[in-house]
C-alpha cells in the first residue's frame, strides 16, 4: 500500500500539535509518515517533536503557512501528500476514507473531509459537547464508508487537503505570494481544476477543526486585512473572483 505523507505546519501551539498527532496515531490505519514544519516556535514544539517518530523541519523564523507547507512537501517521501492544520483532530478511518475517494478516479485531484468549522460546503451542522463525544459519533455513524456522500466542489479548504504526488509534479508547490496565509488553498484548487482535475468532498469523513487559532491571535482587524489583501492578490493573478467558488 502506498505511503501518505501528512504535513503539519505549526507555530507556537504545542498543545494543539500534541492533540493533532495523538489523534493521527490513534485513528489512522493506513501507512503514513508525519512531517512537522515548525515556523520558529518558542514553546517547546521542537523538543516535543524530537521525542516523536516524525520528520521535523525546523525553520529559524515564521515563514507563514504556504512556505511551511512547501518545505514539508519537499521533505515528504509519500506518493500521497496531505496538508493538515495543527488545530485539526482526525477521527476513526479518516485517512482510509479520504484515500478511497481520491483513488476512485484518475480525474480526482484533491479530496477533503467535512468538518464543524470551515468556509463553504465542507462545513456541516454537528452537535457534540466534547472530543470523546465527537469520536464516538465518527465511529458509530459519521465515518461509515459511503461513496453516495461524496460530492464535487470548486474548492477544498486547506485544513485537510489530500492529493497525489503526481498532481504536485504537474502544477507545482503552493504560491508563497499568499503568505502568511489565506487563499493559497483556493489558488491550488484553481490550478488543479485548470489542469483538468476534479475536487471532491468525502462526505463520509468528518474531522474536528478548532479553527484559525494562529490567525485569531493577531486580532480580528489584522486577520480581516490579510484576507482582503490576499483576495485581491488572487483576483490580480487570475482575473476571477474566488468568492464565486464557495
Amino acid at each position: 500500500m502506498s505511503l501518505t505523507s501528512i504535513i503539519i505546519p505549526t507555530y507556537n501551539e504545542v498543545m494543539l500539535l500534541r492533540e493533532c498527532i495523538h489523534a493521527i496515531e490513534t485513528y489512522t490505519d493506513t501507512p503514513y509518515e508525519i512531517v512537522v514544519v515548525d515556523n520558529g516556535s518558542t514553546d517547546g514544539t521542537v523538543e516535543y517533536c524530537l521525542k516523536k517518530p516524525v520528520t521535523l523541519v525546523s525553520l529559524a523564523g515564521n515563514r507563514g503557512f504556504p512556505a511551511a507547507c512547501n518545505f514539508g512537501l519537499k521533505a515528504a517521501s509519500g506518493s500521497e501528500l496531505l496538508l493538515l492544520n495543527n488545530d485539526v483532530v482526525v477521527s476513526h478511518s479518516w485517512l482510509a476514507n479520504l484515500r478511497r475517494c481520491l483513488h476512485s478516479s484518475e480525474t480526482v485531484g484533491i479530496v477533503g473531509p467535512r468538518t464543524n468549522y470551515a468556509s463553504g460546503r465542507q462545513q456541516m451542522d454537528l452537535s457534540y459537547g466534547s472530543l470523546p463525544e465527537f469520536q464516538e459519533m465518527a465511529l458509530s455513524s459519521l465515518n461509515k464508508p459511503d461513496p453516495g456522500k461524496w460530492f464535487e466542489v470548486n474548492r477544498i479548504v486547506g485544513l485537510c487537503f489530500l492529493f497525489r504526488r503526481e498532481l504536485m509534479e504537474r502544477i507545482g508547490l503552493l504560491d508563497e505570494r499568499f503568505s502568511p496565509g489565506h487563499y493559497e488553498d483556493d489558488d491550488y484548487c484553481y490550478r488543479a481544476r485548470l489542469a483538468g482535475y476534479r475536487l471532491l468532498v468525502a462526505g463520509d469523513t468528518v474531522v474536528h477543526h478548532h479553527g484559525s487559532v494562529s490567525f485569531r491571535k493577531q486580532g480580528q482587524n489584522r486577520m480581516d486585512e490579510l484576507v482582503e489583501s490576499n483576495y485581491h492578490k488572487f483576483v490580480e493573478k487570475w482575473g476571477v473572483d474566488p468568492r464565486s467558488f464557495i
